[in-house]
């Protein structure tokens, strides 16, 4: 057990999501606590913020010591990936609850033949079939019926842990470990496409390793990052478009947004760049490692960026810090 001194300066957080109203944010982090933040409050301009404004108005464990690895947002449910499980419960149960039961429960399958209870490192939903699909530490994606809460389908082409999903109009990209980079067609069948940016000289980096930590997919251009430096490639041609000239030590959040690049990793900032890799701001983050970054537009703009620190920065126009929350 570890104790809370200890949970203060070691803590760190995973995941985020916010409510469907948006005006909460939850954020997981690795001793199973679930804490959410009233960030409508904070977020009023003109309101005087206490320290205890910037804590948690919620908290609660699903697990002693067992990490949250992701979460999701569906219209009823906080969707929570933690070892060998995923978990729904209400919103409503989140908000108000100590102790808030369980709604659904959905179980990895064992695919290895051992006791290890696989790692659920990233969960996508796809709305108009009803489908979850989660990253999974024994090298697999899986695709769950959200409804029936029944596997639909197994994507296997990873030699090692799976990091990272993104999905986009029935093409879903995944990222590991063993350094590769799968483009899939979500209806099923083996990876359409495949890329190991570890192989090429423009962006690898030999002493921090091939892996795979956030990968990005729109229509036309597919985002990487990982061991190797963080890359844009042409869908189509699978030809690198852009290296970004960041300074980071491993990125492990990368994702396309509108005409922008959003990504973080083991860096004490945050980026936000252009296509062509020009620099548009740098954020300076409290932890050393970002794990995780989540923004909306909708009620109110906010990016919202954690990692290795009980501090989550909050940055109400994407552009600079303003606000700081804290576990505890």
């Amino acid at each position: 057990m570890v104790n809370k001194l200890n949970k203060s300066f070691y803590n760190t957080v995973l995941s985020q999501t916010f409510t469907p109203c948006g005006n909460y944010l939850v954020v997981g982090d690795i001793y199973g606590t679930i804490s959410v933040f009233h960030l409508s409050k904070l977020t009023n301009q003109g309101s005087s913020i206490t320290k205890e404004d910037q804590l948690p108005k919620n908290a609660f464990t699903i697990k002693e010591d067992v990490q949250i690895n992701s979460l999701l947002t569906m219209k009823a449910f906080l969707v929570v990936g933690t070892v060998g499980e995923i978990l729904g419960y209400s919103w409503k149960n989140v908000k108000t609850s100590k102790k808030p039961s369980c709604s659904w429960t959905i179980e990895i399958p064992n695919s290895k033949d051992s006791f290890d209870k696989p790692d659920v490192n990233c969960l996508v939903f796809e709305p108009e079939n009803n489908l979850l699909f989660a990253a999974c530490g024994d090298n697999n994606v899986y695709v769950f019926n959200i409804e029936t809460r029944k596997e639909v389908r197994c994507f296997k082409g990873h030699k090692n842990y799976v990091h990272c999903i993104n999905f986009c109009n029935n093409k879903l990209v995944s990222g590991g470990e063993d350094g590769l980079v799968l483009l899939w067609d979500v209806r099923g069948g083996p990876p359409v496409s495949k890329i190991e940016p570890h192989s090429r000289d423009k962006v690898a980096r030999v002493e921090l390793g091939p892996w795979i930590g956030g990968v990005g997919i729109n229509d036309d251009w597919l985002l990487c990052g990982g061991g190797p430096r963080l890359s844009l490639w042409h869908l189509r041609s699978l030809n690198i478009a852009t290296v970004f000239p960041i300074d980071d030590k491993g990125i492990h959040v990368a994702e396309v947004y509108q005409d922008r690049i959003f990504a973080g990793g083991r860096s004490n900032l945050f980026y936000q760049m252009s296509f062509n890799g020009d620099i548009i701001t740098e954020i300076p983050t409290s932890p050393v490692t970002t794990y995780s970054a989540v923004h909306q537009d909708e009620p109110f703009q906010t990016l919202c960026i954690a990692g290795s620190s009980p501090k989550i920065d909050v940055c109400s126009n994407f552009i600079y810090k303003n606000l700081q929350l804290s576990l505890y």
